[in-house]
């Protein structure tokens, strides 16, 4: 014994174009909001394999020094360096761009007294964002 009738409910029905519009908006902020820079694998001073990227010493990108296991152990941009040099174009670098990041490429068989001077020249040349470029393990 039925005493109500049941009303049917039609199926409720999404509006697409609503939806894709949500969607766009929400893509085009991610779009927007989203850095595009390339990453860097770095930890703090550790003593890796690097020496296969590009060196830059000027422009808008970090300062890259490269340490070498045999003497003479620095280079920028591909040029030897000494200490006083090195300090020169670090200075010059901290007064042109003030947040500027030093990237150690370090040999693994580089001594640890060359990548200490290389930090402790930047410190001194007034450059805090320093960081250490290390080789990723392979996937197994």
């Amino acid at each position: 014994m039925q005493f109500r009738t049941r009303k049917r409910r039609s199926a409720p029905s999404v509006i697409i174009i609503s939806l894709i519009d949500v969607l766009m908006v929400v893509l085009i902020f991610l779009v927007v909001s989203t850095t595009f820079k390339d990453r860097l694998p770095a930890i703090d001073l550790a003593l890796p394999d690097s020496r296969t990227q590009d060196l830059t010493a000027a422009g808008d990108g970090p300062l890259t020094i490269q340490i070498k296991a045999l003497p003479p152990h620095w280079e920028i941009a591909g040029k030897v360096v000494t200490t006083f040099e090195m300090e020169r174009i670090f200075r010059a670098r901290a007064a042109e761009k003030p947040d500027v990041t030093l990237i150690i490429q370090s040999d693994k068989a580089a001594p640890f007294g060359a990548v200490v001077t290389a930090r402790d020249t930047a410190r001194v040349a007034g450059i805090t964002n320093v960081s250490a470029q290390v080789k990723l393990p392979a996937k197994r």
